[in-house]
């Protein structure tokens, strides 16, 4: 699993069904892999819920996003298995198929919410606009594989 973390302080995905926006928070780019496991969702649910990536009073990075009070905007996005060390195309072979990797975001979303986040979703498969505004700007990439943080 992949997840590109980017701090926001505002961010919106839009469809032609289907508009979310958040406020300060994260905006965080899913990857399933076909190696992905339950484990590797409830880690990275864990470690983001708790990272500490907003500034204190002291201007250091010590508060979680519970601490201030964020959103997450989660968005499906299977490129980030991109294989491009061959031609000019990429491939996606080591992405879960998309039946299977839906069930999988929706799960990771599902264990966001069990860590009193709010959680709003852009369309899975979908094609879809993203907006934001990063904040700092901090972009973090998380990688879990058998339930461990890499």
């Amino acid at each position: 699993m992949k997840v590109v973390l980017q701090r926001v302080s505002r961010a919106s995905v839009k469809t032609d069904e289907h508009f979310e926006a958040i406020e300060q928070g994260f905006l965080l780019l899913i990857g399933i892999g076909e190696e992905t496991v339950e484990a590797d969702l409830t880690a990275m649910a864990k470690k983001i819920s708790s990272a500490r990536l907003f500034e204190d009073e002291d201007g250091k990075m010590n508060r979680s996003i519970q601490d201030v009070e964020g959103s997450i905007l989660s968005i499906s996005q299977f490129t980030l298995y991109a294989d491009v060390r061959k031609g000019n195309r990429p491939s996606f072979t080591k992405a879960r198929k998309p039946a299977e990797a839906s069930k999988m975001y929706d799960r990771f979303n599902e264990l966001l919410r069990h860590e009193n986040l709010t959680v709003k979703t852009g369309m899975f498969g979908a094609d879809m606009a993203i907006e934001l505004i990063n904040d700092g700007p901090v972009t973090i990439i998380y990688e879990s594989q058998d339930g461990k943080i890499q």
